[in-house]
């Protein structure tokens, strides 16, 4: 088992109460043992496998896990991802755990895929952020990769993304970003959230290497496009805020010319991939 799933897996079965499977160990002879399938409900892209055979194995390593497919891999409806054997009591008990694993970070894979694909030729990247559920970033994250996108900042200390907020504290934009030029290494980009075209000029004109045109409309998207481009061409433009994961708006903040659209919605709106495990007779 990969060491990093298993704090994760040894939470969620606790909190399942996999150890103590009342319907199971009152229906299911403890020498009795089984042969099952995970199954697809949907075509998409699976992400998770790993982790939900780590939930398998945490409760009783007996069970045997083969992976028919890679994780990344696009699958059809009805198709059998991952066959299950050993201690059919272990099995059972460790079932939801496994398929909530698998299902959620199937779910943020498949709708990650679906917006790059929407995107594809545009030049237009597709980054996530960290809008992500607790303590399930990493494996989230990766789903995203999966899905073809890209990674925005993991945290808070691997990336400068100056918001609102630090530019009420810090006096203001420039203040801002010259009091981050002071502190970051030379090699770190530092971003700046502008809302409107007189802060990306304040931005531009104060040396920022990346602006966030955030909640900005269409019109305005493109005037700030424009203008970067002529002035400082250099500069790297990611659109965020309020965009959704609708195809029309995606293509349409694209034709703007932004280089990156970060979507909050591909790990916190991500709807459930449909999976289920079904014992062979």
């Amino acid at each position: 088992m990969h060491s990093f799933y298993t704090d994760i897996v040894r939470l969620a079965l606790e909190e399942d109460g996999a150890d103590a499977d009342i319907t199971t160990f009152s229906t299911v002879p403890a020498e009795e043992i089984a042969r099952a399938s995970v199954l697809t409900r949907q075509d998409g892209v699976i992400a998770g496998l790993a982790v939900a055979a780590a939930a398998f194995q945490e409760l009783d390593p007996r069970v045997e896990v083969q992976l028919l497919v890679r994780d990344g891999e696009t699958v059809c409806a009805g198709q059998a991802v991952a066959r299950i054997s050993g201690p059919a009591r272990s099995i059972l008990s460790a079932e939801r755990v496994a398929l909530n694993f698998l299902g959620r970070l199937s779910g943020i894979a498949t709708l990650t895929s679906r917006c790059v694909q929407t995107l594809a030729g545009t030049g237009t990247r597709i980054l996530d952020t960290r809008k992500t559920t607790p303590g399930l970033r990493r494996l989230e994250k990766e789903a995203v990769r999966l899905g073809g996108g890209q990674n925005h900042r993991f945290g808070l200390n691997d990336g400068v993304l100056i918001k609102d907020n630090h530019i009420k504290a810090a006096g203001g934009i420039a203040q801002a970003i010259r009091a981050a030029r002071r502190f970051v290494p030379h090699l770190l980009k530092i971003e700046i959230e502008c809302e409107t075209l007189a802060e990306v000029r304040e931005a531009v004109e104060a040396g920022a290497d990346v602006v966030l045109l955030d909640n900005m409309d269409r019109e305005a998207m493109g005037q700030a496009v424009e203008y970067i481009r002529r002035n400082a061409p250099a500069v790297l433009i990611e659109a965020s805020g309020n965009i959704g994961t609708e195809p029309e708006k995606l293509r349409a903040v694209a034709a703007t010319g932004v280089d990156f659209i970060s979507l909050g919605a591909l790990t916190h709106s991500a709807p459930n991939f449909d999976v289920s495990l079904e014992f062979s007779e």
